[in-house]
């Protein structure tokens, strides 16, 4: 008979954090540990499964095939015990909880408050705790257990291979041009994202927002020239209206500025695809599950009024 003792939740979960944020002190940050608590409690789990589970590579530690063979059997056990989890809780209360969501700026306003409404007249006993979080961000956050559900941009979402979390697509976002008013083609009838090829270009100097306006720029065949950086919309809305560069704005965000023309691209009009994440498991339970169908509804909505 095997000896299950030996399979510590608690170590294992502390080994899969260390594969994610790759390094002890990142680990014990994550967990609230200390870099001592995290070394110690994986030296007890090697010892306990008789492996070699770290080895040193200059100042940091890389993880053995051991650790890997350990940890791909770790995720169905955790997979199941988010599943476990969900069917408990909804045996216990039903539909009645909260789920916190983690969610990037421009979804708060356009996907998280209308599916916030929706459940309080259809579900009240459901509650939504909301968190924003950059896109990044919102991943460490489930993966941490910080939150319960993410939202975020494919640019940022795990991969398809990634095994701790199950992902929802909820909506391909257009993305519009803004252009300062002035501009020879802000009455053009039609524009192409290659007309702009020469353009300078306002973004984010790196995240998904980044990723997005380059990989655009770049299926329209060029690479674009990033004239300033800018986060925030306000500023990036107001260097484009002074004249200083052309950016591209998502449709979800809504956002208008005097002297700035938004211009609906034609032929090759990009997109950025907004998902909805769950620890792999979780999206069984009662009370997310809710959550995520008032999330897909929001953004059927939104569709159909564009």
């Amino acid at each position: 008979m095997a000896e299950y003792d030996k399979w510590d939740i608690k170590k294992l979960h502390i080994l899969r954090t260390l594969r994610e944020r790759g390094t002890v002190t990142a680990t014990a940050e994550a967990l609230l540990l200390t870099p001592s608590a995290v070394s110690q409690q994986l030296t007890n789990l090697a010892k306990q499964l008789g492996v070699t589970l770290l080895e040193a590579q200059g100042r940091r530690v890389r993880l053995t095939d051991a650790a890997e063979l350990v940890l791909r059997h770790a995720e169905a056990v955790f997979e199941q015990l988010e599943r476990a989890d969900a069917e408990l809780t909804a045996y216990e209360h039903g539909e009645v909880g909260e789920v916190r969501v983690g969610a990037f700026s421009t979804a708060v306003p356009a996907l998280v408050v209308p599916a916030v409404r929706a459940l309080r007249t259809a579900r009240p006993g459901i509650s939504v705790q909301v968190r924003e979080a950059e896109a990044a961000e919102a991943y460490e956050l489930l993966g941490a257990g910080a939150v319960d559900l993410a939202l975020s941009l494919a640019a940022q979402a795990p991969s398809v291979v990634d095994s701790r979390f199950t992902r929802v697509p909820l909506l391909a976002d257009p993305l519009d041009l803004a252009l300062p008013r002035e501009h020879p083609l802000a009455v053009a009838p039609a524009v192409r994202l290659a007309d702009f090829a020469a353009e300078s270009w306002i973004f984010g100097g790196s995240g998904p927002w980044s990723e997005i306006t380059r990989g655009a720029c770049e299926t329209a065949g060029f690479t674009p020239h990033q004239g300033h950086s800018a986060a925030g919309w306000t500023a990036i809305l107001a260097m484009v209206e002074a004249g200083m560069g052309v950016a591209l704005v998502p449709r979800m965000a809504r956002v208008r500025r005097e002297g700035v023309v938004m211009r609906e691209l034609a032929g090759d009009r990009p997109h950025r695809h907004v998902v909805a994440a769950v620890r792999r498991g979780a999206e069984e339970g009662a009370a997310v599950g809710r959550v995520l169908e008032a999330l897909r509804e929001a953004a059927a909505g939104l569709g159909e009024r564009r």
